[in-house]
């Protein structure tokens, strides 16, 4: 069920990112970001087994932020795949500001929530700083790489650099993200299994994304045909 559920939840995500590019153009890729890695870090709380591996939830919207910075770097430039990173960050540290501030208020005798609240989101502080840190580096060396073969390239082989930057980028960031997150939290060989099944299932999702980029990026690449 869990592996439907991750299938669905690709398709889910990546074409909720397709449409927003469709309906609000740059600002909305952007808005999106703030949004995925906001929902990818609470969902990374949880543990799940995915196709026969350990690994935690939130693995199609990490994988969305990449993908949103090779749409914006295909269609805007590197320079506004850049701004998105930086609203991203900002996001997820106004988020965890935020969550910080609400478990300081003293509940009263009807609350239900406090105990919850502070199982969830206790562990903010130290996924975000693990998330910000590594989320700036793999981000913004997949918009470095991306339009660094995409100058190479003049263009073409979009697939081509969008697996490579998206695999390479997204690997290294796994290993950093779980080590700085849930060292002490959780075990050495949980770390590494997590880190391992979550690389390995976001290589997948990264090449499920293609189709979705090319998708996103139609009109602006008939624009640029039309105009050579």
């Amino acid at each position: 069920m869990n592996n439907l559920l991750l299938c669905l939840a690709i398709v889910i995500v990546f074409s909720l990112l397709t449409l927003t590019k469709k309906l609000f153009g740059k600002a909305g890729i952007i808005g999106f970001m703030g949004i995925a890695t906001i929902i990818a870090n609470i969902a990374t709380c949880k543990s799940v087994t995915l196709l026969g591996m350990g690994a935690t939830l939130g693995n199609a919207m990490f994988a969305s932020n990449f993908l949103s910075t090779d749409i914006l770097t295909e269609c805007y430039g590197k320079k506004e795949a850049k701004k998105g990173v930086f609203f991203a960050i900002f996001s997820i540290i106004t988020f965890c500001l935020c969550t910080q501030l609400m478990l300081l208020f003293t509940p009263n005798e009807f609350d239900i929530a406090q105990d919850s609240m502070r199982t969830l989101f206790g562990l903010m502080p130290r996924i975000t700083l693990a998330s910000v840190s590594m989320f700036a580096l793999s981000n913004i060396a997949d918009v470095r790489l991306y339009d660094w073969l995409r100058v190479k390239a003049k263009g073409r082989n979009m697939w081509l650099r969008n697996n490579v930057s998206t695999m390479l980028c997204n690997g290294l960031e796994n290993f950093a993200f779980y080590a700085i997150a849930f060292l002490g939290v959780m075990g050495i060989d949980q770390i590494i299994q997590a880190a391992m099944s979550t690389t390995i299932i976001e290589v997948l999702i990264a090449i499920c994304d293609t189709p979705f980029l090319y998708l996103a990026t139609r009109k602006e690449r008939k624009s640029n045909k039309a105009i050579a």
